[in-house]
């Protein structure tokens, strides 16, 4: 067996750790309901709690979502869902109904409903995500990574517990963007996706024509990385987005030319993306509020990767484990 490469540490000051896609990261609402936060044109939702005195068996029974909650159900949906269910406990002769949320859920009371319940996980922006409690919180957790036949074969955060004497199966990471996020969920409240955090952005481009453009932008090499793409580096944001503008109409502009652009605003997001591109690993640590964040490559690209828990004699938290199956490439 190959052995396993440090991919970096994390810190999780609250103890609750959420395993996710990196992508949906700007869709996460901290202590906010995602209404609040939610962009203009987003389709509007309703969270639901499964109630009743037969509340936890019609809800494994509907099987729709992990535990006794569903969240995200679009507005143009909810009736159907409704009728549904109401089939489904006649049916089985369960007592139970679904009582609405005046205010949806934020995603951090959606974490911690689901540790108190034993969820599995809980969907942000509807895909699943995954939650870990009573982690330790004084010492930077380990990263690892061992190599498979394609790509990672598994990725581990240890705890650096006792040895492990059970292993429990939590849900799934749904990945539509190749990287998973391990972050302290406190700590999420402080991330900044898109935004510049000190008023500068890069702009690069790259491509076929890729000289053609640089000589009529009058741009050189970045010296960013081994690509060294063409374009600007720390540029006042407004200065950069409005190049990218150009940039932009440039592309639909005769003669035509062939080539492609980022908009990079020093945000976490492009921080951590930043840090992959330089790291042999494809991760990257990113600082957000009080903890370390690790953002990484699934390695053999989108899916449902299964996570594991392994306990210690107290019941403890001794290691995580993501799966990446093989197959997935």
């Amino acid at each position: 067996m190959k052995e396993s490469v440090l991919l970096g540490e994390i810190t999780c000051p609250s103890g609750e750790l959420v395993l996710m896609d990196s992508g949906r990261l700007g869709l996460w609402s901290g202590e906010l309901s995602p209404d609040e936060t939610a962009e203009p044109g987003t389709v509007a939702a309703a969270d639901f709690e499964i109630a009743g005195p037969d509340a936890l068996a019609a809800a494994r029974s509907f099987d729709r979502q992990s535990g006794r909650y569903l969240y995200d159900i679009p507005q143009h949906g909810v009736a159907k869902v409704h009728a549904q269910f109401q089939e489904h406990c006649a049916e089985h002769g369960l007592q139970a109904t679904l009582r609405l949320f005046p205010r949806r859920v934020p995603h951090r009371e959606r974490l911690r409903r689901a540790l108190k319940t034993g969820a599995r996980d809980f969907l942000v922006a509807g895909f699943p995500a995954v939650p870990v409690g009573d982690l330790p919180a004084d010492r930077p957790l380990p990263v690892t990574a061992t190599p498979g036949p394609k790509g990672w074969r598994e990725i581990q955060i240890w705890m650096g517990a006792g040895t492990p004497v059970e292993t429990r199966r939590l849900g799934d990471i749904h990945v539509e963007e190749e990287r998973f996020v391990f972050a302290d969920v406190g700590a999420l409240c402080s991330w900044v996706h898109e935004e510049t955090l000190d008023g500068l952005a890069d702009l690069v481009f790259w491509g076929r024509d890729e000289e053609l453009i640089a000589a009529e932008f009058r741009a050189g090499r970045t010296g960013i990385l081994a690509d060294d793409p063409y374009g600007w580096t720390d540029l006042p944001d407004e200065e950069a987005y409005q190049l990218a503008v150009r940039l932009q109409h440039r592309q639909h502009a005769e003669p035509q030319a062939d080539f492609a652009f980022d908009f990079r605003p020093h945000s976490h997001h492009w921080q951590a993306l930043a840090g992959i591109r330089g790291s042999i690993h494809d991760a990257a640590v990113v600082t957000a509020g009080d903890a370390d964040i690790l953002v990484a490559r699934t390695s053999v690209g989108d899916g449902a990767f299964p996570v594991r828990l392994d306990l210690d004699a107290a019941g403890k938290p001794a290691a995580i484990r993501i799966d990446l199956p093989q197959s997935a490439l």
